[in-house]
């Protein structure tokens, strides 16, 4: 047990290391760090397993400071605790290029689990990291050797338990009876523009307990042993758990604590040196670390090298004792390798007029390469028979199997966004989400985090153009694979048919680094022969004579300029046809394909897309779009009003 002057000097040093690192960026937000530090303190001293010498150790909890905004709290935890994050680096918070930026970022700072900029965003992934906790002890663990017990911890904010993607996931939590979430409340009553009062009265706890999390209240914030055993009572039940701390923001400032001037903004010298003197810290220096409670944190190397070192003669035992587990579990959870041959489970589909829509080729590409694959698990946001996204024969993720692979995420796009970063980035696991093109809006979010946090994440979106028809323009996505192709680190895909979808699926599997997005199609698209170079991003699917035109399309386009092309090349025009499944990828090659592909000696080029036209005039003089919204009506009808004909085509290339 602590000495409690010692443990006073400790959490007071996280509260000072975050106020000066604040003043001296003159940006931040000090209010959350002084407020919430006993709580941190209390996470990352008394339960918290981790290693700071190895922060990618598979056996370790997890932290998600939710309220990202207070990561100073998080940089000054790390850096006394011995992680690679130096006492420069703390000086230099939010300047460019340093490891602390002003919001954490997953892959840049040692140490941390999530990014956690927009609110909610980290409250809900967590979720997700739950999930993926779950499931692989489900799967590894047996009676005796438990390799994964994982807990996820967190702080979270007002601001995390307002937005509405908050509620979603943690509907989804209580439903699933994730046990081993524990979430600290940090309960000031404060946000941005005063108090909570203005806008957010709701009964928290009651809301929760609703949800069927576990609720706890601790009435004092800085009181230790009161926060050390709610979580110790938290541990002991199944639910998930939300302990609402009650903390005063800025905890210490004399004249700003308990306000929303403590929240945005540096305290200012004088602030900042009077919250020193009111609770008895030196002036001078700034980040100033008292040797004893230096050593008191570093106490944190030590030990999470006996965590780790234990740990692994437990795994060599494992690995005795169940031998094939064991190998898959070094691949999968240490290695982080696909196992070897994956690709042959990839199907091909025989050149057939009729087809098949894309969504359905997706399907049986999934449940192809499944069993090769025990990692992939996924589902939709209650659309499962639409999106193609069940794996035959295997259960679904439910309380009581967490084995299950097959997820129902409900009617919640957002959280599903959220949940699928959570389970990309805990590891051993890939997993995919579905829903319709349309509603990637509602997971925007979700999506960029994982393209600005290299989050494997695979999202699916089905019903990709005004070819699902008489739902109408509500559900006719127009602008979104645009917006989605403004997405830096996003690679997104729309095959022109079967095949093409297969190697989608390859591509998707193989992006270790990035998210990937599968736009696909409700009709039925010809399933055509062509070279498939879907990894190229663009290729050339067949040259009629010596080109002096360049069709291009993607997805359910393909097949319409490629006919129009056999039409043209009829009359004696010379006719390139090119399928063009991801600008992205097609980006990545280098300059001599790309000539290959697009020669810049013609310059007669035409783009058919049933999308908006924007981005589209880098690769073609001339595009066949939709710069409007779509209509109610059966998808040909709607394709003939809006001129996706293989006639328009034609005429609009006769006019190139």
């Amino acid at each position: 047990m602590t000495n409690p002057e010692l443990q006073n000097k400790a959490i007071n040093t996280l509260r000072f290391l975050s106020a000066d690192g604040v003043q001296k960026a003159n940006s931040g937000h000090p209010g959350l760090p002084m407020g919430a530090a006993a709580m941190a303190f209390t996470i990352w001293t008394r339960h918290l397993r981790h290693n700071p010498r190895n922060p990618k150790w598979m056996g370790r909890d997890r932290f998600i400071l939710s309220g990202g905004h207070g990561s100073m709290l998080l940089y000054s935890l790390l850096h006394l605790t011995g992680y690679d994050l130096s006492l420069e680096q703390l000086q230099n918070f939010r300047q460019w290029g340093s490891l602390t930026p002003g919001h954490p970022e997953y892959g840049w700072t040692p140490g941390v689990e999530l990014t956690t900029g927009p609110l909610g965003a980290g409250l809900s992934s967590g979720v997700g990291m739950a999930i993926a906790a779950a499931h692989l002890a489900a799967v590894f663990n047996k009676p005796g050797h438990e390799l994964l017990d994982s807990y996820i911890y967190a702080i979270v904010t007002d601001g995390d338990l307002m937005e509405g993607v908050a509620s979603e996931a943690a509907s989804l939590a209580g439903h699933l009876s994730l046990g081993r979430l524990i979430y600290l409340y940090d309960d000031n009553k404060i946000s941005i523009d005063g108090s909570t009062d203005l806008a957010f009265t709701e009964d928290r706890a009651k809301r929760f307990e609703a949800y069927g999390w576990h609720i706890q209240h601790v009435a004092d914030g800085n009181d230790v042993e009161a926060i050390d055993a709610a979580i110790k009572v938290a541990k002991a039940d199944p639910r998930p758990s939300l302990i609402l701390c009650r903390t005063i923001i800025g905890f210490g400032s004399p004249n700003r604590q308990g306000t929303q001037k403590a929240h945005g903004e540096p305290l200012g010298d004088d602030e900042l040196n009077a919250a020193k003197d009111n609770l008895g810290w030196p002036k001078e220096p700034r980040f100033l670390i008292p040797e004893d409670v230096q050593v008191f944190y570093r106490k944190a190397v030590e030990r999470g090298r006996e965590l780790e070192a234990d740990w692994k003669m437990r795994r060599e035992a494992y690995a005795r004792l169940f031998p094939e587990l064991g190998a898959e579990f070094n691949r999968r959870l240490i290695m982080g390798k696909l196992p070897e041959g994956w690709e042959a489970t990839i199907p091909t589909f025989p050149v057939d007029p009729k087809g098949m829509a894309t969504r359905a080729a997706s399907g049986k590409v999934i449940n192809a390469i499944a069993a090769k694959l025990p990692e992939l698990l996924g589902g939709s946001a209650d659309l499962a028979p639409s999106n193609n996204t069940k794996i035959d024969g295997l259960p679904a993720f439910q309380k009581d199997s967490h084995a299950g692979r097959n997820f129902h995420f409900g009617v919640r796009e957002h959280a599903m966004g959220s949940i699928l970063n959570g389970m990309a980035v805990y590891g051993g696991l890939i997993p995919y989400g579905a829903t319709f093109l349309v509603f990637a809006d509602y997971m925007r979010a979700a999506v960029r985090l994982a393209a600005l946090s290299h989050y494997p994440s695979i999202f699916i979106f089905t019903h990709d153009s005004i070819g699902l028809g008489e739902d109408g323009p509500t559900h006719q996505p127009v602008e979104h694979l645009t917006s989605l192709r403004l997405i830096p680190n996003l690679v997104v895909l729309r095959p022109a048919d079967a095949n093409e979808t297969a190697q989608a699926w390859k591509v998707a599997i193989s992006r270790r680094d990035g998210p990937t997005v599968l736009a696909l199609t409700r009709q039925n698209l010809p399933t055509l022969e062509s070279p498939n170079l879907v990894e190229k991003g663009a290729y050339v699917l067949k040259d009629f004579g010596k080109p002096e035109i360049i069709l291009m399309a993607s997805g359910s386009e393909v097949s319409l300029i490629l006919d129009a092309a056999q039409k043209l090349a009829e009359e004696g025009k010379g006719v390139r046809v090119v399928s063009f499944p991801s600008w992205e990828l097609f980006e990545k090659q280098d300059e001599a394909y790309r000539e290959s592909v697009l020669p810049k000696s013609i310059q007669k080029r035409l783009a058919v897309e049933a999308g908006t036209s924007l981005g589209w005039e880098r690769y073609a003089k001339s595009t066949i779009s939709i710069d409007r919204f779509g209509a109610s009506a059966p998808a040909k009808v709607i394709f003939e009003k809006l001129g996706f004909t293989v006639e328009n085509i034609i005429a609009k290339a006769k006019e190139l």
